[in-house]
């Protein structure tokens, strides 16, 4: 004799909480889908929390950049596009609007200090590198195995509004147009 597993339950009750739980997907551990670029959080969205110390121990948190703009610029040593961005990061963003209201912060997904500290050097950057231990903010912004060359603009109420993915010209300069605005 066939018994229902949760005789309380009705199979159409079931049926529908599994079509919910699907079409919820990574939701239901507090975060979205992530969309065609790999992306979880979306412009207009707060910046999720975070804590990040970077390579000279500064430590970074939206509420120590609350009425800066800033960039997080999500990175690895071992990334071919990372290394060809960083230097346009270095001179066409952080020398160009680093004397406003403004911070770039390097994050690097999952590697030890001394390898990002080796990174930087090798890059020649000189804005702040702070490693992300297990990709702690990182996959609060991106999926898993999305890859990690990303930038995200935040506006200084911690607002974001601009993400970028990959190193495309087009956006980038978008970007800068963007940052400009931002600092005025």
């Amino acid at each position: 004799m066939y018994t229902q597993p949760f005789p309380c339950i009705s199979m159409r009750i079931l049926g529908l909480l599994l079509a919910f739980s699907i079409a919820v997907g990574s939701s239901a551990f507090g975060q979205s889908p992530a969309d065609d670029r790999g992306f979880i959080v979306r412009v207009g969205d707060d910046v999720p929390e975070f804590s990040l110390t970077d390579l000279d121990g500064k430590k970074h948190t939206p509420a120590s950049l609350r009425g800066k703009t800033y960039v997080l610029q999500f990175t690895a040593s071992w990334c071919g596009v990372c290394r060809k961005e960083m230097p346009h990061l270095e001179q066409d963003v952080w020398q160009a609007f680093k004397d406003r209201h403004f911070m770039l912060i390097g994050v690097d997904l999952d590697e030890p200090a001394e390898k990002v500290s080796e990174f930087a050097a090798a890059t020649g950057i000189t804005y702040p590198i702070a490693p992300d231990p297990a990709g702690t903010l990182f996959y609060q912004i991106a999926g898993q195995k999305t890859g990690v060359t990303r930038n995200v603009v935040v506006n200084d109420r911690g607002e974001i509004v601009f993400l970028t993915r990959l190193f495309e010209e087009d956006e980038f300069r978008e970007m800068i147009t963007l940052i400009d605005q931002l600092t005025q």
